[in-house]
């Protein structure tokens, strides 16, 4: 592998004002066609192979790591009683697992140095007096 910077690529561009802060599957697919250079189909089948990998992997009981992203696990939950809001009436909730994510130290601190620049920046409109 080589040793360059894995998420510099990860920077934030400038938001435009339309939209919601939700990055949806095929923006996702857009993203990755236009930065590698792909056909859309081509750059679709890479995100669901990942994704499908993940998800295979998870069935399996198997944990992910990507190093400098972070790791993809499951919790187990017990079984409990719970509440029908609706009727207030005791309801058995079965057993579970549960997808977890859990991000890593570089994303965190990727994160957190956008999110410091962010606050460190002077208001729009200058505020001078």
């Amino acid at each position: 592998m080589s040793e360059e910077a894995p998420l510099d690529h990860l920077e934030p561009e400038e938001e435009s004002e339309d939209k919601a802060g939700v990055m949806t599957k095929a923006e996702l697919v857009d993203e990755v066609a236009r930065v590698v250079q792909l056909t859309k189909k081509q750059a679709e089948t890479i995100v669901n192979i990942v994704f499908d990998s993940i998800v295979d992997s998870l069935r399996s009981g198997q944990k992910i790591e990507l190093r400098g992203f972070g790791s993809f696990r499951l919790r187990s939950r017990k079984s409990r009683t719970g509440r029908n809001p609706k009727t207030g009436e005791k309801v058995e909730v079965p057993s579970k697992k549960i997808p977890y994510f859990k991000p890593g130290k570089e994303l965190k601190e990727l994160i957190n140095k956008v999110m410091e620049a962010a606050v460190a920046a002077p208001p729009e409109g200058g505020g001078g007096v």
